[in-house]
């Protein structure tokens, strides 16, 4: 190593249950380059930031660490940081013995200095990153983009000598896309080493200066930016052709009957509050049977608040004017009733989903609505379910690891589980979330097929208005007011 080497590895190698995930022969970052490591889903980025931080330690090869890092550290900021954070304080809920019912978890203002002084740093950088609003908070009641500027923050302060960052602007809506992406600019500029990890050319940062590329783990190519952004393996890597789809199986018989007429949903003058913050405020929407409904708006605005209301999941539906399907909410339905009228997939159910699973039995969990498969099933259902794998192409996989497949195609996978029963509303809550561009086409197209060829409803939920499928012909708009967040209905398409 030099005087100016960063860090360096050397045959690197790391196996998850056995099956390889990274294996990188060398690569010497040195001081002054800012490396961006970039791949679609499942090539190798995350595992790659598991060992440069020291969360994953069972990897053969050697990992040396220039003087700076030696001395300073690795910080990682990445989703499932949010996520385990989240998760303790649900664990450490003590809502029910406390005299006003609620518990406020994690302070955002604690779990930034994590018992150290606030000082001068902290200060410009709460301001900076415009969450003084936040600071006393609980971390499960702010939004993603908030969540996303805390552990930035809280890993700014650790003052590391390389500060990873695992797809920072995924889950942000497009104003705080563009504001996260001021604020990497500005550290880039900084003394401070960044490792930007990125599934999607365009969002490089203007101040990256050098590629790291990998494919199924291993190194595709290395070296200075415009040089790999040239080289045509990189393209080829990038933006592959989508495989073929085939017709969708025939409708199931469904245990539930619906209307014969009138829409699927109705709320009108709908209002949630907790405590002294009002989330929803008067909000009217009717699905009408002939519609697919994009839902968006900002980080924070209401969108989870609402579907919880329609999915039976929120018991402030109840005493409100909310029709569910031709039912009155409160008029003696369960929650069953209404749940399994839905086809349903959202990043808590995959990033939860049971592991060490077959992708036919993940399909085939559908039938059950069950995380992981613990039912008894048949021939008719196994047939189902390969029928879905065929028409989403993907039938290749039915024999596959859910765990060995990538982020994206366990999306699909997921998809596919969400149909095979054949839903009247089919609900995607940020379907194409951490993906790549190959598999967020892949989503779209399979949406749009399912949509164009069946008698189930879409309502798909997305920060970015380019992430839409080509079937929606109804939006349903959060946007800013003067008393926060105003719902807004428009036909589309």
């Amino acid at each position: 190593m030099t005087d100016n080497t960063l860090l360096e590895l050397q045959d690197i190698h790391l196996a998850y249950r056995a099956l390889p995930v990274l294996d990188v022969a060398h690569w010497t970052p040195l001081q002054g380059q800012q490396w961006a490591c970039i791949g679609p889903n499942g090539s190798g980025k995350t595992s790659l930031a598991r060992v440069l931080s020291g969360e994953a330690s069972h990897f053969s090869g050697e990992y040396r660490r220039g003087a700076a890092l030696a001395c300073e550290g690795v910080a990682y900021v990445c989703f499932e940081q949010a996520k385990m954070l989240c998760e303790r304080d649900r664990k450490l809920d003590d809502s029910e013995t406390r005299a006003d019912a609620s518990d406020p978890g994690t302070l955002v203002r604690n779990a930034i200095l994590q018992g150290a002084p606030a000082d001068a740093t902290f200060e410009h950088w709460v301001e900076r990153l415009g969450i003084r609003h936040i600071l006393e908070r609980g971390l499960r009641y702010i939004s993603t983009g908030e969540m996303r500027k805390t552990l930035l923050l809280r890993a700014i302060l650790s003052e590391p000598g390389l500060l990873i960052l695992d797809s920072p602007l995924d889950g942000l809506d497009l104003a705080a896309q563009a504001e996260m992406g001021r604020v990497i600019e500005e550290l880039l500029q900084s003394e401070l080493h960044l490792l930007f990890l990125c599934r999607q050319l365009e969002d490089l940062p203007a101040g990256i200066s050098h590629l790291l590329v990998l494919e199924d783990g291993e190194v595709l190519c290395q070296g200075p930016r415009q040089a790999i952004l040239d080289d045509p393996r990189v393209t080829a890597l990038m933006q592959p052709p989508l495989p073929a789809l085939a017709p969708l199986p025939p409708a199931l018989p469904r245990e539930y009957s619906l209307p014969d007429a009138g829409p699927l949903l109705e709320l009108h003058g709908v209002n949630v509050s907790y405590g002294d913050h009002q989330v929803l405020r008067d909000v009217s929407w009717t699905l009408q049977r002939d519609q697919h409904c994009a839902v968006s708006g900002p980080n924070g605005c209401g969108k989870s608040t609402l579907l919880s209301l329609i999915t039976g999941d929120n018991h402030k539906a109840y005493g409100q004017d909310i029709t569910l399907f031709g039912v009155r909410r409160g008029s003696g339905e369960s929650i069953w009733d209404i749940k399994q009228k839905y086809g349903q997939l959202d990043n808590q159910l995959h990033l939860n989903f049971a592991r060490g699973m077959k992708v036919l039995e993940v399909v085939i969990s559908g039938f059950f609505d069950s995380i992981g498969l613990y039912d008894d099933w048949g021939d008719q259902q196994r047939q189902r379910a390969l029928q879905w794998l065929e028409a989403l192409g993907i039938a290749d996989l039915q024999r596959e690891s859910f765990d060995a497949l990538s982020f994206g195609l366990q999306r699909m996978v997921l998809l596919a589980r969400a149909m095979v029963k054949s839903p009247a509303i089919l609900l995607l809550d940020e379907p194409t979330l951490g993906l790549d561009n190959y598999h967020r086409r892949l989503i779209l197209r399979a949406v749009d097929h399912i949509a164009g060829n069946s008698d189930t409803r879409v309502i798909f939920v997305s920060h970015s208005a380019g992430d839409m499928p080509g079937c929606i012909n109804q939006r349903l708009v959060f946007e800013p007011g003067d008393a926060g967040f105003a719902v807004h209905c428009y036909a589309a398409g």
